[in-house]
């Protein structure tokens, strides 16, 4: 399947530097055969959190090739499903052109966690893992709904 014909998911957070990526990373590595998967900001940060890229890494996914990125480049795109993973991202989001679904799972920020190393890693390792739980939930989901339509 090219990226052409498979429906785009777009991945919404107010940064897009931390969980929106781990998100993307995720979603892409459980169904990027079958969905094309990008996140965006809607007041992005302009990087991608060295923490989020570290974490990933210990789970096997490379993120650190990712930029962050302003919703409004995906306005003119066909958008299936919009998700977005904090509060502030679902009341900023608007409607894109094509857009069947609508989800809305948040996640704490670990941006905002305090303390030391340690406990830093230890927020986002946690936030990681709900991710990755609800997103891989999520793929098979969508590759039981396409395996039922074919």
């Amino acid at each position: 399947m090219s990226t052409h014909n498979k429906p785009t998911v777009l991945i919404l957070c107010t940064g897009n530097s931390c969980r929106s990526h781990m998100a993307e990373g995720i979603l892409r590595h459980a169904a990027g055969d079958i969905l094309d998967v990008q996140s965006a900001g809607s007041k992005p940060a302009g990087y991608v959190h060295p923490q989020a890229v570290r974490v990933m890494k210990e789970i096997g996914m490379n993120i650190s090739g990712h930029q962050s990125k302003h919703m409004n480049e995906f306005l003119s795109r066909d958008v299936e499903t919009v998700i977005t993973v904090c509060g502030n991202a679902d009341q900023a989001c608007p409607v894109f052109p094509g857009q069947v679904n609508r989800h809305h799972w948040g996640f704490d920020d670990p941006a905002h966690a305090a303390g030391n190393e340690d406990e830093v890693l230890g927020v986002f390792r946690r936030v990681r893992d709900e991710i990755r739980r609800v997103f891989e939930a999520y793929a098979a989901g969508r590759r039981e709904g396409l395996a039922g339509n074919r």
